[in-house]
């Protein structure tokens, strides 16, 4: 922990200093650009030993919260209420730590409240408002040859996590992410991204589900990961499951327009839609989740196989092409991330 720990401060001066310039020319005050940055956190799962761990983008720390889980994926940070929501693979159910602020150090917490035991294999979460999405991709019909999934609705309310209905798409689902009240969700096992128009006032029962629209994204192989920040979105392409070094991600920025433009069942083309960040320098093998932050234009990545798990970070990713991450820390099976800031 203490090589990373030193590796991360190292390599995240560049991601810090992009995220500084922009904050003091926004804030354009005269205040402290240390001050702008207080909050900002990148909370990271995996399924090596189930941990949380929290890198601080200002300080540079890299903390680790013990948690009761074995093995995680899916992890939700809500600043109002001081919140960890993760989901766990080992107990299949979402728990949830509170009162994280006043944690310092690599300590051990106890899960607050948690969900029944629902899920099989829960692969991401998306929370809006005070509903909190699980997908999960394990088998629903007993025939491996079809594909299918399950989209597992909770209501977050005075501490606790009760699940509300349960949805089963014609697709394997892998990463989720809300969109205003429009959840999009990646189409496993191919390069398709679908959406759920008004997902949790239109899907209030239990039921067997249909996108309101599905389409192609050319140049990826198969999508795990995806990410959306002001009007961009990034997808991961985990190319060969079988090979540590095929992975690569796009950026599409102006995603709301360009899916629109694209027909149910059509391919949004690269060429003037798509940025692609590919190659041996890029330490991309299994990129199974993303985020990005607009303000810094900074995509992370968790990539599960390389090196045997890493967390990424790219500055000024949208140049593409073969380049070389701007923060590389070892995270044994990272699984998933969730990045927060006050800016």
């Amino acid at each position: 922990m203490m090589i990373n720990k030193i590796f991360w401060k190292c390599s995240l001066a560049i991601t810090i200093a992009l995220m500084l310039f922009v904050s003091c020319d926004k804030e354009n005050d005269g205040g402290d650009a240390m001050q702008n940055l207080e909050s900002t956190q990148l909370y990271a799962s995996n399924n090596t030993d189930g941990n949380i761990t929290v890198y601080d983008m200002v300080t540079g720390d890299v903390n680790t919260l013990t948690t009761i889980s074995t093995a995680a994926e899916g992890i939700y940070y809500d600043a109002e209420r001081d919140e960890i929501i993760q989901a766990s693979r080992s107990s299949n159910r979402l728990n949830a730590y509170t009162d994280i602020a006043s944690v310092l150090g690599s300590v051990s917490i106890n899960a607050t409240f948690s969900s029944s035991a629902d899920v099989s294999s829960p692969r991401d979460i998306a929370v809006n408002d005070n509903f909190v999405v699980v997908s999960d991709n394990a088998d629903v019909d007993g025939d491996e040859t079809t594909a299918d999934g399950r989209l597992f609705i909770y209501t977050r309310v005075n501490g606790s996590l009760t699940l509300r209905n349960t949805l089963v798409t014609d697709f394997a689902l892998w990463g989720i992410e809300f969109v205003g009240n429009d959840l999009y969700a990646v189409v496993d096992k191919t390069n398709q991204l679908a959406v759920f128009a008004n997902f949790t006032a239109t899907n209030t029962t239990d039921a067997t589900v249909s996108v309101s629209k599905k389409i192609a994204i050319e140049g990826i192989v198969r999508t795990h990961g995806l990410a959306y920040d002001k009007g961009t979105m990034v997808l991961t392409d985990v190319g060969d499951a079988a090979s540590d070094t095929d992975g690569g991600f796009h950026i599409i920025s102006d995603f709301e327009s360009k899916f629109s433009g694209v027909s149910n069942g059509g391919i949004l083309t690269v060429a003037g839609n798509q940025t692609r960040i590919a190659g041996n320098a890029t330490s991309l093998g299994n990129p199974v989740a993303a985020e990005y932050d607009a303000t810094s234009n900074t995509v992370f990545i968790a990539e599960a196989a390389n090196g045997g798990g890493k967390v990424l970070a790219f500055s000024n990713a949208d140049t593409g092409g073969n380049i070389t991450p701007s923060v590389n820390n070892n995270l044994s099976k990272a699984s998933s991330l969730y990045f927060y800031s006050t800016k």
